[in-house]
């Protein structure tokens, strides 16, 4: 009846995941991308490019050795936007290359081209040379994604002025750069430049950010940003965007406040990607930020064969979730109910230092009026990270008193995003904090903090 059982709109981390999954269940799946490769978003601007150029600059720059050698020693001197886009394309390639073959020994279809609903099971497809097609299919995933919010008032020009699409592609490096947005993205840039040696002005409206973050590592977190030299205009909004005759960026805040830099990165928001995909026609409709609302068990649209998953659904936007929720829609289109997922996942942060988190913050915990005690772990207190020359790095454990179980583990430092899965088990399987003090951590290591967090917690519960 259908030319496809399963067509997916968008190969990003959802869209792929869920095109496997029905391929694995013997399904026929097409899968429509408009970039000129598949991988979306998150292999070719988002989260594997900016991850890439994170790793690329702690390594020429020797951030990780310079609790050794001093905040002036480098690994490479004179580091160049050629030498960050090296390894970028290559580990790109490869995202890419691992891709198709998982398509190809899955037989999985791609068609390049644009996509829009025709009716809720026909889909027109339009290539780069104006050819159009329509298909059907049983059922349909928009994964489509995000793409920056760029308001009027910023002149973007893509040499100095860039959106966060744009800024891995930077013709040069910096000596002074302004990132207006303290959200994940904004935050992540503004400390991979930082750890560049660029003087860096991070920009937010609100008086406050990464507001999901527990309370007490955004304090620490901000003080390490203010030790490196990075400024801080929180709460203060953005009034108009100028670049000079001399190229020199000028914005200026509504607190009377100027802040002059050679480039700008404007990361306030994305917006979903669904204008082009005619929704009105499937019966759809969108958010005032382009987001489709879905059961978040099913992620069925409002028309039951229609499913959306990723960044187009919003939070948490991550690309661990999305797979999971492709995966999940997969299963419910073709009739499997796999159980629901654990209570809790991890976030992660990769700004530098990294900061990764699971379960209730402290904020959470009063709120919910629940018993409890904390422990607290710094990484210079272990002897790995003695040996490694960290300063700084803070792990924070949140226990029941009550019931002892685990709460909440939240981590600042070298390493947080690898380190928060030890808790994320511990919580998800109900540990509670006898597990930290009876079992046994490779030493050195920086996953001993969670014994000496625990310690620490078990200390201040008397017993």
């Amino acid at each position: 009846m259908y030319d496809y059982d399963m067509l997916v709109i968008g190969s990003g981390p959802s869209g792929r995941r869920a095109a496997v999954q029905s391929a694995k269940l013997g399904k026929s799946v097409l899968v429509v991308e408009k970039g000129r490769r598949v991988g979306g978003v998150s292999v070719h601007t988002g989260t594997i490019p900016s991850k890439t150029l994170r790793e690329t600059v702690l390594n020429l720059s020797g951030w990780r050795e310079r609790g050794f050698y001093g905040r002036s020693y480098r690994v490479k001197q004179d580091i160049g936007a050629g030498d960050l886009m090296a390894r970028l394309q290559k580990t790109l390639d490869h995202e890419v290359e691992v891709l198709e073959h998982q398509f190809s020994r899955n037989t999985v279809r791609t068609a390049r081209g644009e996509a829009r609903f025709v009716s809720p099971h026909e889909i027109e497809i339009t290539s780069d040379a104006g050819e159009k097609r329509i298909v059907s299919a049983a059922h349909v995933l928009i994964a489509c994604g995000t793409r920056p919010f760029r308001p009027d008032y910023v002149p973007f020009n893509n040499t100095t002025v860039f959106d966060s699409d744009e800024i891995i592609e930077l013709p040069k490096l910096p000596r002074s750069l302004a990132v207006i947005g303290a959200g994940v993205i904004g935050v992540e840039y503004a400390t991979i430049f930082s750890a560049l040696d660029v003087a860096v002005t991070l920009i937010e409206p609100r008086p406050t950010f990464l507001d999901f973050i527990d309370k007490e590592l955004i304090d620490e977190f901000m003080h390490e940003l203010r030790d490196r030299n990075v400024a801080l205009r929180l709460g203060s909004a953005v009034n108009s965007i100028e670049v000079g005759e001399n190229g020199r960026i000028t914005t200026k805040l509504g607190d009377g406040r100027h802040v002059t830099t050679e480039m700008l990165l404007f990361a306030a928001g994305r917006f979903g990607a669904t204008d082009r995909l005619n929704l009105e026609a499937a019966g759809l409709k969108v958010d005032h930020r382009g987001r489709i609302d879905v059961n978040p068990a099913t992620l069925q649209t409002e028309v039951p064969h229609i499913y959306a998953a990723g960044d187009v659904i919003g939070f948490p936007s991550l690309a661990s979730t999305s797979m999971e929720q492709g995966r999940v829609a997969a299963c419910h289109a073709f009739g499997l109910n796999p159980p629901p997922p654990p209570e809790y996942f991890p976030y992660g942060i990769y700004s530098v230092p990294e900061i990764s988190t699971t379960g209730l913050t402290e904020e959470e915990v009063r709120k919910k009026g629940i018993p409890y005690e904390v422990g607290i772990a710094r990484f210079r207190e272990t002897s790995r990270g003695h040996i490694m020359g960290l300063n700084s790095g803070i792990m924070k454990m949140i226990f029941s008193t009550k019931t002892r179980r685990l709460l909440g583990v939240h981590i600042l430092g070298e390493g947080a995003t690898e380190l928060i899965h030890i808790g994320q088990a511990v919580l998800n399987l109900k540990g509670t904090i006898d597990y930290f003090i009876e079992n046994t951590f490779n030493y050195p290591t920086l996953a001993e903090a969670y014994k000496i967090a625990g310690l620490d917690a078990w200390n201040r519960m008397g017993r």
